[in-house]
């Protein structure tokens, strides 16, 4: 009796025990549930969802992005509204800068912000707010996009600091914003005939790659308006117009495509030239000129003058064309650099002229006076190599009275008036090669001709030239 009532007794209090464990333990799980429960309320919006709770939230957002969009939905590797007419896709561009102009490889480089438009009914989504979603380059990769690009570019990259710079922005009824900043060097077929009194008319091309006409139609969103510019400040131009123009381009293999241009029209400072190449050109032919006002047996002098002012052009002439491209055909700035370059190589050969007819001169009069028995030839050469007037004593010759004619039965007496009658005054015209013996006798007219057929001939050059090219 009492091993039973000690039985039961034991069978009670480990019965207690057991419930007393389990009150404890269910209590303690329940109290986590609860502190679990308020935290994921706070976190996710009152969602209990431990997969999530595990995951980026970023990611999240994107996973709930691409349910909205029905991205996994659609087949976006085809266009939108594909097998029906051509999608229209509005462009508008915002010019931030023109970075450089090359004339050497004949290219721009612009940075620009190129923004998209377009419908894609397969992207709309049910909003109460009509509210657009904007999303980055993660999205955009999973989504058709128009595959433009730019004609006759070079290099050009996408910005991509911090991230990509690339928005995209989509409406509740499937309207589109894809808007892109690039930097594109694209070609400009520059004309140098006027250079640089030149104006260059640039442009950069943007078309469909793989869609013709019949499938996408590029188009100017806002007209006129859809090109717009910051201050643009440019070294060596100045902008004198922007505007964008449209057209169609064909390809014998693939048809006609939309083509839309950004044109711009850039107008050369002047001002850089002038101090670089025009003013010291200028300077350069005036002091050739000094050589005329120096005595004509100075030769070093002279001679020394000349060859300094030709190295100076050859210097000045080879330096504008180490910065100018090889072109085939002949620049406003080298007519006048090779003009001037002769107008220097022709001072030195007056010169050359002065010294020979000098020289001429000299040894004429000197085979047709007397030599002095105190005459040293080497002293009197050892200035110029030519003899000297004052070195040598010359003989005087009668005039001749001039004869009106050749026969000697009409020739006048020795005392008759020698002079003919009032009225009848004659001049013979001189020939070519008398003018030349004139010349040769008194060589000093070389240097007075020159004093001014020089600078007259030079100043209608210029006169000619300016207003040509301005």
């Amino acid at each position: 009796m009492k091993a039973d009532v000690l039985a039961c007794l034991a069978l009670t209090a480990a019965s207690f025990v057991a419930t007393a464990t389990g009150g404890r333990s269910s209590n303690r799980r329940r109290h986590k549930e609860v502190f679990l429960g308020e935290n994921s309320k706070f976190k996710f919006g009152g969602r209990i969802d431990y997969k999530l709770k595990r995951q980026d939230s970023t990611k999240t957002l994107l996973i709930k992005s691409e349910q909205l969009l029905r991205i996994e939905e659609q087949d976006f590797a085809i266009r939108p509204g594909f097998g029906g007419s051509a999608i229209p896709v509005g462009i508008d561009v915002q010019v931030e800068s023109i970075d450089s102009i090359s004339e050497v490889n004949m290219d721009f480089t612009m940075t620009l912000y190129l923004r998209h438009y377009w419908k894609d009914e397969r992207l709309s989504f049910p909003s109460h707010t009509n509210q657009s979603r904007t999303f980055d380059s993660r999205l955009v990769k999973k989504i058709w996009v128009p595959d433009v690009f730019f004609v006759h570019s070079k290099r050009s990259f996408i910005h991509d600091t911090t991230m990509e710079n690339i928005m995209l922005r989509v409406y509740p009824d499937g309207n589109i914003l894809y808007s892109v900043r690039v930097t594109v060097t694209a070609l400009c077929s520059m004309d140098f005939s006027s250079f640089p009194l030149d104006t260059q008319n640039c442009s950069l091309e943007l078309e469909s790659y793989a869609y013709n006409e019949n499938d996408l139609m590029l188009y100017w969103k806002n007209g006129n308006d859809s090109l717009r510019t910051d201050e643009i400040v440019l070294s060596q131009f100045f902008i004198e117009h922007f505007h964008a123009s449209s057209g169609l381009a064909f390809y014998s293999s693939t048809g006609w495509y939309n083509r839309l241009f950004i044109n711009f029209i850039l107008r050369r400072h002047i001002f850089f030239f002038m101090l670089q190449t025009y003013f010291p050109t200028m300077l350069m032919v005036v002091l050739s000129w000094v050589s005329f006002w120096i005595d004509r047996r100075a030769v070093p002098a002279r001679v020394s003058l000349g060859i300094t002012t030709v190295l100076t052009m050859s210097t000045i002439i080879t330096g504008v064309s180490s910065s100018m491209p090889q072109v085939s055909y002949v620049k406003a700035v080298d007519i006048y650099l090779w003009t001037s370059f002769l107008f220097v190589f022709l001072s030195v050969i007056e010169y050359a002229a002065v010294n020979y007819c000098t020289t001429l001169e000299e040894m004429r009069k000197m085979r047709r006076g007397k030599i002095p028995s105190t005459f040293n030839a080497s002293q009197a050469m050892a200035f110029d190599g030519c003899f000297h007037d004052n070195d040598i004593e010359l003989t005087t010759f009668p005039r001749m009275a001039p004869a009106l004619t050749s026969d000697p039965l009409m020739a006048p007496s020795p005392n008759s008036d020698l002079r003919p009658p009032e009225g009848t005054r004659l001049r013979r015209q001189r020939s070519v090669r008398e003018n030349v013996e004139l010349l040769v006798n008194n060589s000093y007219m070389i240097d007075s001709y020159s004093r001014l057929a020089f600078p007259l001939s030079y100043l209608l050059f210029n006169t000619v030239y300016w207003s040509l090219y301005c």
